[in-house]
């Protein structure tokens, strides 16, 4: 069984919980994962520069971060999206921000389920994957009235 918890601390932005949550199970059900517990909260620039600096020592805002807390087949981890990073990188790239919202959430996913992006090859399988989900998401939703 896959749970997914999502909440908004937000104070001016907000995101779809049922879209979110149908992202994250579309990940990990598509990379063979059938159990698993993640929770995404969805925060703003500051709390994120707070939480980088805190846990990875970077001094920056930063769009989204994971935190796996599991082992073995069991997928359990937090994602923090950045809805600032969301709004302002949808713009950059000409995109909705509930897309690049779902991006971020896609990615987050990718790195709990063992992805990484530390080198450019390891950059360019996640972007494919990336890509691969948010056809997939977008299509489906929009077949189910999700999005």
């Amino acid at each position: 069984m896959i749970g997914v918890s999502v909440t908004n601390t937000h104070r001016r932005e907000h995101c779809s919980p049922a879209r979110v949550r149908h992202g994250v199970r579309l990940v990990l059900l598509g990379e063979g994962h059938r159990n698993g517990s993640i929770s995404v909260v969805c925060i703003s620039d500051g709390v994120s520069r707070r939480m980088n600096r805190t846990y990875l020592r970077h001094d920056y805002a930063t769009d989204v971060i994971s935190f796996s807390l599991g082992e073995g087949d069991v997928v359990e981890g937090e994602l923090y999206v950045n809805l600032d990073r969301a709004r302002v990188q949808a713009r950059r790239y000409g995109v909705s921000p509930a897309r690049e919202l779902m991006r971020l959430v896609i990615h987050g996913t990718l790195h709990l389920v063992g992805f990484d992006d530390g080198c450019e090859d390891e950059r360019e399988r996640m972007r494919m994957r990336e890509d691969k989900y948010l056809a997939r998401l977008f299509r489906q939703s929009a077949r189910k009235g999700v999005l």
